[in-house]
């Protein structure tokens, strides 16, 4: 009778080897990493004292032990943005959107991945944003929120958040207010009353502009009026027989000139009548 099974003889050997060659891929798999463009990373040890704060990867690939762990994170310029509710000087409730940008200390990530968590941002960021906000927006009335201080509360927001976030390995670099929200009512006053200053200052306006015409106009009447006197008292009887010659001669001199009158008196001048 016919023996139909097979009899695969493998040698043991081969099985042991196929089991190592797995294991070392799998290891190998385990132990590289690629960081990519504006990341950086940190080993955490598991047999060790956990993250290892003396060494920070840059972009590329790299080879760790397979039973530690690389933290990736952002290293370059980010931003995060946020709604904060807080209370103006008198007490006012005033929402703020704003938005802040920040990165971490390249070198110093472990240390702060150590210190702080991987989410050092709402362990961190947020916190210091948030205290620096109310700080600075009590300190000013919601007039001066709405209108004018835009810029003046940004860069104290930032030396605030500068402040709190001093040797904590996150660099804040700008913060920007977007937007301050104030309750409709008290919106709506500040408009009107804002709107109620600009006609005033519109107003004065017009009337110092006339203030200065009318000015103007008496300063040069009064000019005019001078400059009639002088001329007056500096014709004499002379001067003015003297004129009257001349314009006499010209007369005479024009083609159009036909008759000639001579004036009557001791003073008088001849008269040249034309045909125009």
């Amino acid at each position: 009778m016919a023996n139909n099974q097979f009899d695969f003889n493998f040698p043991k050997g081969g099985i042991l080897i196929i089991i190592i060659a797995v294991v070392a891929i799998i290891a190998f798999s385990k132990s590289t990493i690629t960081i990519g463009p504006g990341e950086g990373g940190v080993v955490f040890e598991r047999f060790g004292e956990g993250i290892n704060t003396y060494i920070t990867y840059g972009e590329g690939f790299h080879i760790v032990a397979p039973w530690n762990r690389m933290i990736v994170r952002k290293v370059r310029q980010q931003s995060v943005s946020d709604q904060m509710n807080v209370l103006s000087v008198n007490g006012l409730e005033v929402t703020v959107n704003g938005t802040v940008w920040y990165e971490p200390e390249f070198k110093n990530l472990g240390l702060l991945i150590k210190t702080k968590g991987e989410d050092y941002e709402r362990e961190l960021l947020d916190p210091a944003v948030n205290a620096a906000a109310r700080s600075v927006v009590g300190r000013y009335t919601p007039e001066q929120l709405y209108s004018s201080k835009r810029d003046v509360i940004e860069q104290e927001i930032l030396d605030e958040v500068k402040i709190i976030l001093k040797d904590q390995y996150l660099s804040v670099k700008r913060v920007l207010v977007k937007d301050v929200k104030l309750p409709t009512t008290i919106k709506n006053a500040i408009e009107t009353k804002l709107k109620q200053e600009q006609e005033s200052l519109e107003y004065e306006f017009r009337l110092s502009k006339a203030k200065k015409e009318a000015e103007r106009q008496q300063i040069d009447a009064e000019g005019k009026a001078s400059a009639n006197k002088i001329l007056s008292a500096s014709l004499t009887d002379k001067i003015l027989q003297e004129k009257g010659i001349e314009a006499t001669l010209e007369l005479a001199n024009s083609p159009n000139s036909k008759v000639i009158v001579i004036g009557s008196g001791k003073e008088g001048l001849p008269i040249i009548l034309g045909n125009q």
